[in-house]
């Protein structure tokens, strides 16, 4: 008896125990935030655990009342999950799935256990249902900062760089071509420093929209940077071939864009094209290409479309040396000073001389100033370079008046860039107090570049240099599109004649005519004039018989060395 109430009662307790933990797993479901589903195979139990309510509004109280879980999930998931519900008839003990439910908004994960016997039997499932809405929308912002830019919703460089390879290694395949075109908008500063960043970002937007239209399975498109897009084209024919679609390009930006504002605003763009194997055969390397023959496209004129050739490569890798060493050039002052004189054509007197800058590398190579000056000034060494030539220039101007005292005008070229500079004037007349110089022996040359951007402030600083008493030439005239619109109340005391005039007055009669009115007119103005580049006496003479002050030129003297303008005073004395 004593027997039977021991076994009585280890029962109860055994029964309590599994009741405490029956308990705890229920807790420990329903704080969970998920929802469970059991299934017994043994006798079919289906029990729901954890949030149930929170997932579904009905109750599974057998298996066939799975069906309503199906009913409420987008139809592609329907397979999917079915086979992980009833994971038993593939024999794996685990697997998931995610699924979206048919209000587009909820994603649901479904992950299955199986218990099996040593008969490989199964015995026990259990279902776990998680809301996963929000992990997939945190992946598919991180997804979309990862491949998309956020300014236009294009893709972004490092997705572009990706479906170029992948283009590529198709092309590779299949034996086909893949064309990049690099585009870019231009002036685009301009639109940034006239209108605002504001207004620049809403035309970065709008021409991105555009583009996005050429969007298809075998065209990326993508937003780089500020106002600079790229376009990857596989297999480029008919609808999708360079030409068709930069013509459509044209065509959309000659009609222009309408701010939000109201303001209307016209574009041109400049565009490069690479195309993979003639180019490269890498990703970055083609996009280098086109962005190489798209500044090709701008220094020629803008507006234009470029292809890519090795010249075009061969230039730019040029330039590139050519920068590098005009760093290390402008750091150690390796430069020297020609000069070249200039001659009244009445008396044949020696007016005064032209500073002109110098440089040789370290294999002791000439590099024209031609191909140096214009990326000094993209790179900015222009300033330093600028500065060392007025003082190097007056410093050997100072020299020769104390050791011959010649009357000579020194005239010095101003870089539109360095003429900008609020400190130019004040720096200009640090040196010339420096070296005791009177104002009106140097004659600053700038060209029509200087008056572009903002002709009163220019004319303001002309008259400040004026008042101090430095002379100002007007250089290169006649080769820009307003040169004679200009004139019209400038501070200038001389206008140079430029030299592809000069070439063709001996041969040209259309020439000689323009020439000539031009001589005339500057006469009537009050200025002098000097004839550039004449290196034939047939030039001379017919450039005094029409009234031209100054002759310049390798007729009666090249540019040389400081030393040979010394031996040319020695002469005068």
């Amino acid at each position: 008896m004593d027997e039977l109430r021991y076994q009585i009662d280890l029962l109860k307790a055994m029964n309590q125990k599994l009741s405490g933990r029956d308990k705890m797993f229920r807790l420990v479901c329903d704080t969970s935030n998920n929802a469970f589903l059991y299934y017994g195979f043994d006798n079919g139990d289906v029990i729901t655990l954890g949030d149930w309510e929170s997932f579904f509004t009905f109750k599974v109280k057998e298996v066939k009342d799975f069906s309503f879980i199906f009913d409420e999930l987008e139809d592609k998931y329907i397979m999917p999950v079915r086979n992980v519900l009833f994971l038993e008839k593939s024999g794996k003990t685990k697997d998931s799935v995610e699924c979206c439910l048919k209000d587009k908004k909820t994603w649901l994960e479904f992950e299955t256990r199986i218990s099996y016997d040593e008969e490989e039997k199964p015995t026990d499932k259990i279902i776990c249902i998680k809301n996963i809405t929000k992990f997939k929308k945190q992946n598919e912002e991180l997804r979309y900062m990862a491949y998309y830019d956020g300014l236009t919703g294009l893709y972004n460089r490092n997705y572009f760089v990706m479906r170029l390879g992948e283009f590529i290694r198709r092309a590779k395949e299949e034996k086909s071509i893949v064309s990049v075109m690099f585009i870019d908008i231009d002036d685009f500063r301009k639109v940034n420093d006239g209108m605002g960043l504001i207004v620049g970002d809403e035309v970065v937007q709008q021409y991105g929209q555009f583009l996005d239209t050429f969007s298809e399975e075998n065209v990326v498109v993508c937003h780089m940077n500020s106002d600079v897009y790229c376009m990857a084209i596989y297999d480029p024919c008919g609808s999708r071939s360079v030409e068709h679609i930069h013509k459509i390009i044209q065509e959309r930006i000659h009609q222009g864009f309408t701010l939000s504002n109201g303001m209307d605003i016209r574009l041109t763009v400049s565009v490069g094209v690479a195309e993979y194997p003639e180019a490269s055969t890498s990703a970055l390397e083609l996009i280098n290409c086109a962005e190489i023959v798209m500044f090709k496209a701008k220094s020629s004129g803008k507006a234009s479309l470029q292809y890519f050739d090795a010249p075009i490569l061969q230039d730019f890798l040029q330039n590139v040396d050519i920068e590098n060493k005009l760093k290390e050039a402008v750091f150690n002052k390796n430069f020297t000073m020609y000069f070249q004189p200039q001659y009244y054509t009445g008396t044949s007197r020696l007016r005064g001389v032209e500073a002109l800058i110098r440089w040789k590398d370290e294999n002791n190579r000439m590099i024209s100033p031609a191909v140096f000056i214009p990326i000094a000034e993209k790179n900015g060494a222009i300033i330093p370079i600028g500065n060392w030539v007025i003082e190097e220039s007056i410093k050997n101007y100072t020299e020769w008046k104390r050791k011959y005292g010649y009357p000579l005008i020194m005239s010095i070229n101003i870089s539109a860039i360095q003429y900008k500079r609020k400190d130019f004037v004040e720096r200009l007349m640090g040196i010339i107090k420096k070296y005791d110089v009177k104002p009106d022996e140097i004659e600053l040359e700038i060209t029509e570049s200087v008056l572009i951007d903002d002709f009163a402030e220019v004319k303001e600083k002309l008259l400040t240099l004026r008042d101090y008493g430095i002379r100002i030439s007007l250089d290169d005239f006649g080769t820009g599109f307003s040169s004679l619109s200009y004139l019209n109340g400038l501070p200038i005391d001389t206008l140079k004649i430029d030299k592809s005039f000069v070439d063709k007055v001996g041969s040209d009669a259309s020439t000689r005519i323009i020439t000539e009115s031009i001589v005339s007119m500057v006469n009537k103005l009050g200025y002098e004039t000097v004839a550039e580049g004449v290196e034939t006496k047939e030039q001379m003479d017919y450039m005094k018989n029409i009234g031209c002050d100054m002759i310049q030129g390798y007729f009666l003297g090249k540019p040389v060395p400081a030393e040979d303008i010394e031996k040319l005073l020695i002469e005068l004395l």
